[in-house]
């Protein structure tokens, strides 16, 4: 006798930023599984286009909902919308980000606030406005946090200052509200991605200097193809992974290692 331990037939998946990228990556791969799938971001027309996608080619229902989630009035409309829509929510992603570049001596006050705002308080409003409305009182939930391989450590290639302690901010988020919420069958992880190749990266990732980086950089010499983050989504998002809980998760082809 066979068991399917990641199906989410049935179940109700929130995926912020999903509009492009890894967002509707990961909504395709929940999708793929048999959830249903909420795109969830600012652009209406790309998270309405996007769930049309996916309902035709996986048969699941799937709505694209607006939002800023910096707004608290905002993120609680969305999720009122989702509730109203589905009436329940078992699954939420919290993927959508930013990113500052420049050396830290030039950073303005508006850029690391922005950074803050959208990675690491975005993703706060999110969890508490789901879980309020939704898995507190379910008593289940699966909270999924992106944060970043640089929220683990530094790097000389890019310089980000805000973007590491945001993100590193979302990792420990992640541990406090695991701590909070786990005897309330609300689990809360983290994926803390490398470089992944998405229609904003690949031309860079391609470039003769970044190849160059990774063959020195990351064991496995060479950046995360489509894909390559599905499975750790759908990991944490399964019913089966009762027990795994303020885990944080890189997917990085060996980066932080070194």
């Amino acid at each position: 006798m066979t068991k399917n331990y990641f199906d989410l037939s049935g179940q109700v998946a929130v995926v912020t930023g999903a509009s492009t990228g890894l967002g509707v990556q990961m909504a395709n791969a929940l999708a793929s599984q048999g959830a249903n799938i909420v795109c969830l971001a600012r652009r209406k027309e790309l998270v309405d286009q996007n769930a049309a996608e996916i309902k035709k080619t996986y048969g699941v229902d799937a709505i694209g909902v607006a939002c800023d989630i910096t707004d608290t009035d905002r993120v609680e409309a969305a999720i009122k919308e989702v509730m109203d829509h589905f009436g329940r929510i078992d699954i939420l992603i919290n993927n959508a980000g930013t990113g500052a570049v420049a050396p830290a001596e030039q950073i303005t006050d508006q850029q690391f606030n922005n950074e803050l705002q959208i990675d690491l308080f975005g993703t706060f409003k999110m969890a508490r406005a789901v879980v309020n409305a939704a898995m507190l009182k379910q008593g289940y939930g699966r909270i999924i946090n992106i944060a970043s391989m640089y929220g683990l450590v530094g790097n000389k290639i890019a310089p980000a200052a805000p973007y590491h302690a945001a993100k590193g901010g979302v990792v420990n988020l992640t541990r406090a509200l695991a701590a909070e919420w786990g005897d309330k069958g609300i689990t809360v992880n983290s994926i803390c991605p490398g470089y992944f190749e998405t229609p904003l990266t690949k031309e860079t990732l391609d470039s003769e200097f970044f190849q160059n980086y990774a063959r020195t950089m990351i064991p496995m010499a060479r950046y995360g193809k489509e894909g390559e983050l599905d499975t750790a989504a759908i990991f944490f998002a399964s019913k089966e992974s009762s027990y795994v809980n303020g885990v944080i998760l890189p997917v990085d082809g060996g980066y932080t290692t070194m």
